[in-house]
């Protein structure tokens, strides 16, 4: 069947404008004895006031084609429907002083704020405890994490404005609600992130400390986080330092400390280098003696504490698909670990910031399996038996696992068509899995709607996992609208979950597919390790592979197909754009890298030197040059129409890959448009109402551009 001529002129009117002009001014570096120019190197200067008015017309140039595309009106409605809906969720904190702690969003509030309640069973008797709508305007303020103190008394909470996560932490009263004590600057940032575990006597806390003025250069300022103690009611300015003088300028570190029990008051520290998935253990003795407990050549990823005071370690050292460890609190060193669960067919899981998929009782151990994508929880006991498991829904993802007292656990359980539900799983009754009344609720139904999930040919023949997401009974005839997304990148895995957002697409006949590409964590190490560094092309050629296979399936044809991603999926979309346009009708792109070769010159790009690689290396170079969207654009080159967005306060992706692959784009006659948002960032800490706007930009530049004769929903 012909592409759908509904809305051709629209198309052809809006798409034609001429973009503002923008000058050339090559700079030329040679790396490794091959020149290479950049004609917008210019771009990259925020602080020129040039740039700021190139930026802004930019703004106006898509701003006059977003705001004139046909069915505006009908889909923000639909959108702020979808989105705004009042009915409440839940994300876990956790158990502490006899109270349950939880961060609620509750549309039509911009921001999340965090709750208390005498159990998940009674958010009826809920309290709002510290709400970042009341610290602003239009959601400016956003809340990073919050840390209950053991006895339950106070909350730790990392505040951060604009999306920059550049955050402080405060200390508030549970009682009253009120802010009490000191509060202390730049604990947390934006790759690095933040971390915080109070002290047995919740009359302090470990934190992860940011350079104050005049310790470090300006350069350096969001690097070398260390590990500094506050003592409540004392001078922010006497805090004890603990650990991280000698770790690399990319340290990125999470802490934990015992609350009870015989190694009360032992501490954990996690370092990861960068965003490489290498990784150090330290251990603070009660006496306050640290011990190291690995090193990267170990290779363990992820290690928390059993309540006697023996840790629990995921080890990838000779089991690429990882291992379960665990050192004995009598003697916790690497060498006198025992092996408790041998690698298995099966990915164990590894998190980082979040460990809340490894959670170590009194009696058994949980832990996190991926299954491709998909994933479960395994119980085992201390001697390494396998106990029942918790029966999940096909294709679905179960993590944050929680203790709430009694021997039983709470987990989050998502899926693509159903809302987050939180289960509760008590080891003692193996075959009831409960439903918490804090569990999500969505008024609008997903019924129609189904998840398959098949497998595409890469280029080598690696089977790559695609989860398509369609209306029962779709037609595979080659007449429909198809949008596929992807990461593939830091070992990070990307799970069934629900968006009620992704309704707007299926109602207008849109199928959308997630692929599970290598350089993700789904099926462990080695799938991590042959989509990064030299082998990052593996991940274009995965995306690739899945995006043919479902042309080839029928889901759609190319000018009906597009493509949407963000961050290291924004440089999925650029490579895909650059390397395969003939597959595509639309590229949407949020927050991308596309220029590889600047990428570690950025205030945050050495974090990616471990996943990417650096230019200092030939080898290196030759990979990042061979694939760098920005330096296979193509003059003349026939490209879809694409969508870039972008935020100013991006504390992980410089806009300015963003500002340059649009300016590169345009410059070879590609009808290329940049959004900047000026109050948002990577989109951590998003207003409710910058991404209804997001939204309504992106679907109806997909709609009027892949031709869906778009049908207003009541």
């Amino acid at each position: 069947m012909p592409m759908l001529p509904v809305l051709a002129p629209a198309i052809a009117v809006i798409l034609a404008t001429n973009p503002p002009a923008t000058p050339q001014k090559p700079a030329t570096d040679e790396y490794h004895g091959t020149k290479v120019v950049d004609p917008y190197r210019w771009l990259e200067d925020w602080n020129s006031t040039e740039v700021q008015e190139w930026s802004a017309s930019q703004n106006s140039y898509a701003r006059e084609m977003l705001d004139a595309l046909p069915n505006v009106g009908a889909i923000r409605e639909r959108a702020t429907a979808l989105l705004s809906v009042s009915t409440p969720s839940y994300g876990s904190v956790g158990t502490f002083g006899g109270q349950f702690f939880a961060i609620k969003r509750q549309p039509p509030k911009q921001q999340p704020f965090l709750v208390v309640m005498p159990s998940p069973m009674h958010p009826d008797k809920e309290r709002v405890l510290v709400d970042p709508n009341t610290m602003s305007d239009h959601g400016g303020v956003s809340m990073d994490w919050a840390v209950p103190s053991p006895d339950g008394s106070l909350v730790a909470v990392s505040l951060s404005k604009g999306g920059s996560e550049s955050g402080d932490v405060g200390v508030f009263e549970v009682a009253t609600g009120k802010q009490v004590f000191e509060e202390i600057e730049r604990v947390n940032g934006g790759t690095a992130g933040g971390s915080l575990a109070w002290a047995p006597d919740s009359k302090g806390f470990y934190y992860t400390r940011y350079p104050r003025a005049g310790e470090r250069p300006e350069a350096d300022m969001d690097f070398y986080v260390q590990l500094y103690f506050h003592e409540l009611g004392t001078p922010v300015e006497k805090d004890r330092y603990e650990i991280g003088k000698d770790f690399p300028r990319i340290a990125e570190i999470v802490v934990e400390c015992l609350p009870a029990g015989p190694a009360k008051g032992a501490v954990l520290v996690s370092m990861q280098k960068g965003d490489g998935g290498e990784f150090q253990h330290y251990r603070r003795s009660p006496a306050g003696e640290w011990t190291q407990l690995t090193r990267y050549e170990d290779r363990v990823v992820q290690a928390t504490f059993a309540p006697d005071g023996g840790v629990v370690m995921v080890s990838r050292l000779n089991a690429p698909k990882g291992k379960l460890l665990v050192l004995d609190a009598s003697a916790p060193t690497l060498a006198k670990a025992r092996t408790l669960v041998p690698e298995s067919e099966d990915t164990l899981a590894d998190e980082f910031f979040e460990a809340s998929n490894l959670l170590a009782t009194p009696d058994v151990i949980y832990a996190q399996y991926q299954l491709g994508g998909p994933s479960e929880v395994r119980v085992f006991d201390y001697s390494g038996k396998q106990l029942a498991k918790p029966a999940l829904p096909p294709v679905s993802a179960a993590h944050g696992l929680t203790a709430i007292g009694g021997g039983k656990v709470m987990m989050s359980v998502g899926s693509y068509v159903s809302p987050t539900a939180w289960m509760v799983f008590d080891p003692a009754s193996p075959a009831t899995l409960a439903k918490a009344p804090i569990s999500s609720q969505y008024p609008f139904s997903f019924d129609d709607y189904e998840v398959v999930r098949e497998f595409a040919p890469s280029k080598d023949g690696t089977r790559v996992p695609v989860n398509i997401l369609r209306r029962k009974g779709t037609a595979l005839d080659g007449s429909g609208t198809l949008l596929v997304t992807g990461y593939g990148g830091y070992g990070v895995n990307l799970e069934p979950g629900f968006n009620g957002g992704r309704l707007a697409l299926l109602e207008q006949g849109v199928v959308w597919a997630q692929a599970n590409l290598r350089g993700g964590g789904e099926y462990g190490d080695r799938w991590h390790r042959e989509g990064n560094l030299t082998n990052k092309q593996n991940v274009f050629d995965d995306f690739a592979g899945v995006v043919a296979h479902l042309q080839k399936q029928g889901y759609a044809r190319p000018e009906r197909t597009a493509i949407e991603g963000g961050s290291n999926g924004g440089l999925l979309m650029g490579a895909t754009l650059t390397q395969r346009p003939e597959l595509l009708g639309c590229v949407i792109s949020h927050v991308g890298i596309y220029d590889m070769l600047r990428v570690e010159l950025s205030a945050n790009g050495a974090f990616n030197i471990p996943e990417f690689g650096t230019v200092t290396d030939a080898a290196h170079f030759r990979a990042l040059h061979a694939y760098s969207p920005y330096h296979h654009v193509t003059d003349g080159g026939k490209y879809p129409p694409v969508l870039f967005l972008t935020g100013a306060n991006d504390p992980r992706v410089d806009p300015m890959q963003s500002r340059k692959m649009t300016a590169r784009l345009q410059a070879a006659g590609a009808r290329a448009y940049l959004r900047t948002s000026m109050s948002s960032g990577h989109g951590i800490g998003t207003a409710l109402s910058e991404r209804i706007e997001q939204q309504v930009d992106v679907q109806a530049f997909l709609f009027n551009t892949l031709g869906v004769a778009y049908k207003p929903v009541k």
